[in-house]
């Protein structure tokens, strides 16, 4: 396996991931705290959202 410049070993998602990764977007949570959730890179989360259809807000200048 390859690591991207995050240090994230690049693997497959899973099915398991997938819908994971569906879910986590439809309870509106950060790109980032999905990417901490599933042990993935923002880039990878960000992708496979992609692939996915969905979208993924990032937390960064939000105001809490």
């Amino acid at each position: 396996m390859r690591e991207d410049h995050f240090g994230y070993a690049r693997k497959p998602w899973s099915f398991k991931e997938d819908r994971r990764l569906m879910e986590l977007a439809k309870s509106s949570t950060s790109l980032e705290d999905a990417a901490k959730q599933l042990g993935r890179s923002p880039g990878a989360i960000k992708r496979t959202a992609l692939r996915l259809g969905l979208s993924l807000k990032s937390r960064v200048g939000k105001k809490d």
